[in-house]
């Protein structure tokens, strides 16, 4: 038995070049590497899997069940490659056979580091745009995993091209070209584009906020999106503004550095009126109005003696620009009232005419 076992190797060597002795190792090391492939998917399954159960959120579970996969394949690549290496069993194109297995390890770690990124941007992405008021950052998150995985299939795709020796400078070179056409073609939505991104990091409003444009009109931010901003006025209508428009233009923003305001009233009452009397009336309307805020009190001033009217001061704070001309109304309504009841005169314009006879 023994020296039939001696004339076969002997044989093999003769034919092949390689010896029984080789094979058994070669065959050990791609069991060996399949071992330790499974010793891995073992200690994914039975340790990592049993930690990352116990916290809190799914994250860390997706991740290491996207890691098993590629690593497990890692692993038979490189025994596979070492086996066939050891037997030179395809040393007439080793080279070639090493690319290929280099080119399935990319395509397989392109593919999880991709799933990896769709994670990363499904669970913290989303999870953090949805805890904003702003509509825009919801938006840009599809936007940002379609390109993240565009990036990343081309880098794969760039890296397996390398791998073969295939010259990729044609090809940027290309891409260089196509991406200044399409980046001419589409200039007004890459604008658009590039000026929402600088309002959401920029924050110069937020939705809510009250705000004045630099064409004067006067409104509250219902929405920011990608390519427009939506201010609705007071009397209601919607005002759609391009962002790349809106991020160069002068925004006076109510709300910032903090939404409590000022408001100020000018009233005016006739000659001879009392102005303590009415000094104190006015600072007990003010400080009567629900709206009105306690810190800074509000006060009252006598401003200005008019051509035909003694004028006051009256200045509030109010904790919101919402509330800014309900005071307005409550207190010019509420001044109205108790100047007519306490017989205190409120002026308007006057005019004497002296008529000269001219009779003869």
């Amino acid at each position: 038995m023994i020296d039939y076992f001696q004339q076969f190797n002997q044989t093999l060597g003769t034919y092949t070049g390689i010896s029984i002795a080789s094979y058994i190792v070669a065959v050990l090391i791609l069991v060996a590497s399949f071992v330790v492939a499974q010793i891995i998917n073992f200690i994914f399954n039975k340790v990592f899997f049993i930690l990352t159960a116990k916290t809190k959120n799914d994250f860390d579970d997706e991740i290491i069940k996207i890691l098993n996969m590629p690593i497990f394949y890692s692993v038979v690549l490189l025994g596979a490659y070492q086996s066939f290496s050891y037997i030179r069993i395809f040393s007439g194109f080793s080279d070639d056979f090493s690319k290929i297995i280099k080119s399935i390890a990319i395509m397989i770690w392109v593919y999880a580091i991709s799933n990896i990124v769709s994670v990363i941007i499904n669970k913290l992405g989303f999870q953090f745009a949805a805890r904003t008021k702003s509509t825009l950052d919801d938006e840009l998150m599809p936007l940002f995993k379609k390109l993240s995985r565009i990036i990343i299939y081309f880098a794969g795709i760039m890296i397996l091209l390398k791998v073969w020796n295939i010259d990729i400078t044609p090809l940027l070179a290309s891409a260089g070209i196509m991406g200044f056409v399409v980046a001419f073609a589409a200039q007004d939505t890459i604008s658009h584009l590039f000026g929402g991104i600088s309002i959401y990091f920029d924050k110069p409003f937020k939705v809510g906020d009250r705000i004045q444009l630099e064409s004067s009109e006067i409104g509250d931010v219902l929405e920011i999106g990608i390519r427009s901003t939506r201010i609705k006025t007071f009397d209601e209508t919607v005002i759609v503004i391009p962002n790349n428009i809106i991020a160069s233009s002068k925004i006076i923003n109510y709300n910032q550095p903090e939404s409590k305001m000022k408001s100020k009233v000018t009233i005016s009452v006739a000659y001879g009126s009392d102005v303590e009397k009415v000094k104190k009336l006015l600072l007990d309307i003010a400080n009567g109005i629900e709206e009105v805020a306690q810190d800074p009190a509000p006060a009252v001033y006598f401003s200005e003696l008019g051509s035909y009217s003694l004028d006051f001061l009256v200045i509030t704070w109010v904790e919101s620009p919402m509330k800014k001309f309900i005071v307005k109304t409550k207190i010019n309504e509420e001044v109205y009232r108790q100047f007519n009841e306490k017989g205190i005169e409120i002026p308007f314009p006057t005019q004497d005419i002296h008529l000269k006879n001219n009779q003869k």
